[in-house]
């Protein structure tokens, strides 16, 4: 199962690629935020993160209340971070 989980920018690393640090449940990695680059994010920001990249900035409610909704599904939330842990992690 493939989900859509909210993560807070930690810092900006590189404005010609488009990449920037992302924390999601307490896994740091780089992501891809071109196709919300032009909404104007930096650290501390929410963002929706599927396969990679950034979908869509969220505001800190609705990652909160979308976090609490993935943890209470239990074992495809855990799963999904156990991927984010075993690919390019920073």
């Amino acid at each position: 199962m493939c989900l859509g989980i909210p993560g807070q920018i930690v810092e900006i690393v590189d404005t010609t690629t488009n990449i920037a640090k992302v924390d999601v449940g307490g896994v740091k990695r780089d992501v891809n935020v071109g196709l919300i680059a032009p909404e104007g994010i930096g650290p501390g920001d929410w963002v929706l993160i599927h396969v990679g990249f950034a979908m869509s900035k969220i505001d800190e409610q609705e990652a909160q209340s979308t976090l609490d909704f993935l943890q209470g599904m239990g074992e495809a939330y855990e799963d999904e971070l156990d991927q984010l842990k075993s690919t390019d992690i920073a």
